[in-house]
């Protein structure tokens, strides 16, 4: 799960953030971003 997570990230061009600051750098619409993908992407398999 955390793979595809950081994959989905990586996509969104949020991986650097993520590196620098961890999750928490993360702003609420940029975690609803990903999460919204997984959650597509989960749904689809």
């Amino acid at each position: 799960m955390l793979a595809l997570k950081l994959e989905v990230a990586a996509e969104l061009g949020l991986l650097p953030k993520i590196e620098a600051g961890g999750w928490g750098a993360l702003s609420s619409a940029e975690s609803g971003k990903i999460g919204g993908l997984l959650a597509r992407r989960l749904h689809k398999k």
